[in-house]
């Protein structure tokens, strides 16, 4: 009986309503595939290509929710981990199947994890801070978490996107340099994972006062949150309701990564003929792949958690760059492809600064609007690159 009431509680008509949307959407267009990628009249793509965006929005709605719960269960970092790991997987392969599929796909994985990057640390970051700033006078993130994602995102930045320049050939790895950048970059993120959701997880968690008195600043009060039972004794009192959120939550991630993966020709069509860069197509596909997770940290920075958004944002990149290289890298091993993960200069200064500008919004007592404001620029200037 108690069962059956979690359960109604976890698939409520909505859920189900989600669940229905999102795989009867893919599973139409996996049948209408040979009239998809004839070619449309350009107002019926254009209400297809609405159609699947509709429809990927309302399933980002369910995957928030779904998120939201978990990580009231579970709580920081655990939650948000859920959310993060369960996107950048399917993104991660998805790339991987590219890489797999026919073709030469030599510059996808730099490609598309540039663009994540500018659209997680520049877009998201910069509207989430210009929200929560705008709402919260005093709002600060735990310095110590910050500064563990962005040690990674240093290292990992560099052997991503300047290293295969420098020391590579035609800006990608030789085969000897190959494989012991995979065996570190794995060494790293899983000793960083580990240390997440070990000895280091109070270092994710938001800051409060230790006597419950208000941050300088803010006009309530916050309240300590009471020390929390370790994550396994939650999944054992929780287990039933623990596993079947998340399962609903990746059930409801995949026909969005799927539908967005399925509307790339589509998209790559609508821009040829609107004279818009092909680059552009990659920037609005992984801002509709990683929508959820977009959502949630603009609904935690109104709520004044902003170490969240840096769970959110910051853990998702070092997940995206720490999975994807070592894929990509053992994808080309195995199957002789040239894997160039080289940048041209343009994007490696526009990364440094990236860099460089969140070490100095983080660093502060608090953040503010203008730190939001100052991301947002970033991006534009990102984005005038593309059109250049």
């Amino acid at each position: 009986m108690r069962t059956q009431h979690m359960l109604r509680g976890v698939l409520t008509p909505a859920a189900i309503i989600r669940l229905v949307l999102g795989w009867g959407a893919f599973l139409v267009t996996l049948v209408a595939q040979p009239y998809l990628t004839a070619h449309l009249p350009t107002p019926a793509l254009v209400a297809v290509l609405g159609a699947i965006v509709a429809v990927i929005v309302v399933c980002a709605f369910g995957v928030v929710v779904e998120a939201e719960h978990l990580a009231h269960r579970l709580g920081d970092p655990y939650g948000t981990l859920v959310l993060t790991l369960s996107i950048v997987l399917i993104e991660v392969i998805l790339i991987s199947a590219v890489m797999l599929g026919p073709g030469e796909h030599t510059t996808i994985a730099r490609d598309s994890v540039m663009a994540v990057s500018m659209i997680i640390l520049n877009l998201v970051v910069g509207v989430s801070l210009l929200l929560g700033g705008l709402r919260h006078r005093d709002v600060r993130a735990n310095s110590t978490g910050v500064s563990t994602y962005l040690s990674l995102l240093v290292v990992l930045g560099t052997v991503a996107f300047a290293l295969p320049g420098l020391i590579g050939e035609g800006g990608a790895y030789t085969a000897g340099q190959e494989i012991p950048i995979i065996i570190l970059t794995v060494i790293l993120y899983v000793a960083f994972l580990a240390r997440q959701m070990g000895a280091q997880r109070d270092d994710f968690k938001e800051v409060v006062s230790v006597t419950g008195a208000p941050l300088a600043g803010e006009t309530g009060t916050r309240e300590v949150e009471p020390e929390r039972t370790s994550v396994l004794a939650v999944i054992s009192e929780h287990r039933a309701e623990v596993v079947a959120r998340a399962l609903v939550l990746v059930l409801t991630v995949i026909p969005i990564v799927l539908l967005s993966h399925d509307m790339a020709s589509l998209l790559d069509d609508g821009l040829d003929r609107a004279g818009a860069p092909i680059a552009l197509s990659g920037i609005l596909i992984a801002m509709i792949v990683f929508l959820p997770e977009t959502l949630t940290a603009i609904r935690a920075a109104l709520g004044g958690e902003v170490q969240r958004v840096s769970n959110l944002c910051h853990g998702a990149l070092v997940s995206t760059v720490g999975l994807t290289i070592p894929a990509v890298l053992t994808i080309g091993l195995l199957t002789g492809q040239t894997v160039v993960l080289a940048e041209d200069p343009t994007n490696l200064v526009l990364l440094g600064v990236t860099l460089l500008l969140t070490v100095t919004t983080f660093s502060g007592k608090r953040v503010t609007a203008l730190h939001g404001a100052a991301h947002l620029m970033v991006f534009v200037l990102y984005g005038m690159t593309v059109f250049a």
